[in-house]
C-alpha cells in the first residue's frame, strides 16, 4: 500500500521483474496455438460482447483489436488527474506482466515507457459502469500506444490478436480511483484526529472518555487504536488540569466524547476498503485468461468488490466530516463552549466563524448526497449481455470530491479549535496539540477582526491535503 502511495503522490519510477517475461512469453504463445487450431475463442478470432457469435478471418485479427480500442473511447467528461492516471498505468502493467493475458512482452514495455517518461494519456473520467472492465477509460488509455490522441507513444505498436481485448478489460481505472480516494481520505481523517483532539480542549472537554479501560471493554480494534491516539494527544494538558475539579459538566457533547466510537468505525472501514484495494491492484482482470495453456472465459472484470469497498469508504468520508462540522458548531456556541460568540471579540461589529461554520455544514450536507451507494444500482449494456454490472468507476471518482469536502470542514475546525486555545491563555494545550496549534498558526494569524476568510480555510486545507497531519497518528493508517 505504500508503494501505491508514492505512485500517486511521487511518481516512483517502475520496472519491469525479468523474471516474469516468460510467463508472458507462454501465454503469448498459448494464443498462437489457439489461432493455429482453427477454433474459435472469444475476443481473439471472434467478435466482443453481443457480437462473440461472429467468427473474424484470420486477415481481419490485427484490425479487429485496432478496432475495439477505436469505438470503445467513448469517454466523456473533464480528464481524470495525473496521480490517477499514473496508478492506472501501473495496475495495467502489473496486471499484464502476471503472463494470464496473452499479450506480448513489447506491450507491457510500451506501457511502462508512458509511466517513466511521464506520458500520461488523456483520460475522461466518465463512461464507465465498471463491467466488463473499465471498457471506454481504458480504451482512452490505449490510444497513446497506437499513436492517436494528444499523447502519443514516439513508437506506435500495432496490437496483436488479444491485446486490444487485455488493454480494455479490467478494473484498473476504478482501483485507481479508489486508491487516490483513499490516499485523500486518510488525510483527511489524520487531520481530523487532531483537530478534534485540539477542539477537546478548546472547549475545556474532558479526556476521560478516551481511557483505554472503556474502549477495551467493547473490543473494537479501529476504536480502541483511535482512542489511544486521542489520549496521548491530550496528555498533560495545562486546559485540561484547570478543571479537573468543581467542573459542574458530568459528560461532553457526543461530537467531542464519541469521537473513538465514531471515528474507530470509519477507520475500520478504511481498513476493509484498503485490503480490497490492494488486493485488486494486483489481481488479473481481464477475459479470457490464459491459465496452464488453456483459455478461459469468466468475470474477472466484474468490479463489484472495488464498488462496494468504495461505497462503504464514502460513508466514512461523510461520517469524519460530519462529526467534524458538529465539533465546529459547538465551539462557536457560547453556551456550550464557553468561548466568545462565534470565536471573535466584539461581537456583532464581528461576524467572526458564522460563516465558515455554515460553509462547513453546506458541504457536510452535500456528502450525504454523495454517500448514497452507487454499487446498488445497474443499468444493463451490450445489448443485455452485460445484465448486471457494478458501477465502481463512479463509486470510485466521487471519493475525490467527498474527501475534498471534508478535507475543507476539518480545515474550518482547525482553524476554530485553534482560535478556542488562543482565548483559554494563559493555559497552555498539551505539548502535542500545542504542535497542533503551531502548525495551523504557521499558515493562518489568530481571528482578532473580520477578514477575508476563504485564504485561511485554503491555507489550511492544503496543509491537510499535504499529510501534513499524519505525523500526530503515527502507524494508524493503512498506507502508513
Amino acid at each position: 500500500m505504500q508503494q501505491l502511495r508514492a505512485i500517486a503522490r511521487d511518481a516512483e519510477p517502475l520496472e519491469l521483474d525479468a523474471t516474469c517475461l516468460e510467463r508472458v512469453k507462454a501465454s503469448q504463445a498459448a494464443v498462437d496455438r489457439i489461432l493455429a487450431s482453427g477454433k474459435p475463442a472469444y475476443g481473439i478470432n471472434t467478435g466482443f460482447g453481443r457480437l462473440s457469435q461472429t467468427r473474424i478471418p484470420n486477415d481481419a485479427l490485427e484490425e479487429l483489436q485496432r478496432n475495439i480500442v477505436l469505438s470503445h473511447a467513448a469517454g466523456t467528461g473533464s480528464l481524470l488527474d495525473d496521480a490517477t492516471v499514473r496508478l492506472a498505468l501501473a495496475l495495467k502493467i502489473e496486471s499484464l506482466a502476471r503472463g494470464h493475458s496473452g499479450v506480448r512482452p513489447i506491450l507491457i514495455e510500451r506501457l511502462l515507457e508512458l509511466y517513466n517518461q511521464r506520458l500520461y494519456p488523456r483520460i475522461p473520467a466518465k463512461g464507465s459502469v465498471g463491467a466488463s472492465g473499465d471498457l471506454a477509460p481504458l480504451a482512452h488509455l490505449s490510444l497513446a500506444l497506437l499513436g492517436i490522441g494528444e499523447v502519443r507513444h514516439p513508437q506506435p505498436i500495432q496490437l496483436a490478436p488479444k491485446e486490444g481485448l487485455a488493454l480494455l478489460n479490467g478494473t484498473q481505472v476504478s482501483t485507481a480511483l479508489a486508491l487516490v480516494g483513499l490516499f485523500a481520505a486518510e488525510d483527511v481523517f489524520a487531520a481530523a484526529v487532531a483537530g478534534g483532539a485540539l477542539s477537546v480542549d478548546a472547549a475545556a472537554g474532558s479526556d476521560t472518555p478516551f481511557d483505554a479501560r472503556i474502549h477495551d471493554l467493547r473490543g473494537q480494534p479501529g476504536q480502541r487504536d483511535v482512542a489511544s491516539h486521542y489520549k496521548t494527544l491530550l496528555e498533560a494538558s495545562e486546559i485540561r488540569r484547570s478543571h479537573l475539579e468543581n467542573d459542574p459538566r458530568v459528560q461532553d457533547p457526543y461530537s467531542l466524547r464519541c469521537q473513538p466510537q465514531v471515528m474507530g468505525a470509519c477507520l475500520q472501514q478504511m481498513r476493509y476498503a484498503a485490503r480490497v484495494f490492494e488486493t485488486e491492484a494486483a489481481a488479473v482482470t481481464d477475459n479470457p485468461l490464459i491459465v496452464d495453456g488453456e483459455i478461459l472465459s469468466g468475470g474477472n472484470f466484474h468490479a463489484e468488490p472495488i464498488a462496494l469497498a468504495a461505497d462503504a469508504l464514502a460513508v466514512a468520508i461523510a461520517e469524519i466530516g460530519a462529526l467534524s462540522e458538529r465539533r465546529t458548531a459547538l465551539l462557536i456556541d457560547h453556551t456550550l463552549s464557553g468561548l466568545p460568540p462565534f470565536l471573535v471579540e466584539h461581537g456583532g461589529v464581528n461576524s467572526g466563524f458564522m460563516l465558515a461554520q455554515v460553509t462547513a455544514a453546506a458541504l457536510a450536507s452535500e456528502n450525504k448526497s454523495l454517500a448514497h451507494p452507487a454499487s446498488v444500482d445497474s443499468l444493463p449494456t451490450s445489448a443485455n449481455q452485460e445484465d448486471h454490472v457494478s458501477m465502481s468507476t463512479f463509486a470510485a471518482r466521487r471519493l475525490g470530491d467527498m474527501a475534498a469536502n471534508s478535507a475543507s470542514i476539518v480545515a474550518i475546525e482547525l482553524l476554530a479549535a485553534s482560535q478556542g486555545v488562543d482565548f483559554r491563555a494563559p493555559l497552555r494545550t498539551s505539548p502535542r496539540l500545542q504542535e497542533v496549534h503551531a502548525l495551523v498558526r504557521s499558515k493562518v494569524a489568530f481571528y482578532d477582526h473580520d477578514r477575508y476568510f476563504a485564504p485561511d480555510i485554503t491555507a489550511i486545507q492544503q496543509l491537510v491535503d499535504a499529510g501534513a497531519f499524519h505525523r500526530f497518528v503515527p502507524g494508524l493508517l493503512p498506507s502508513h
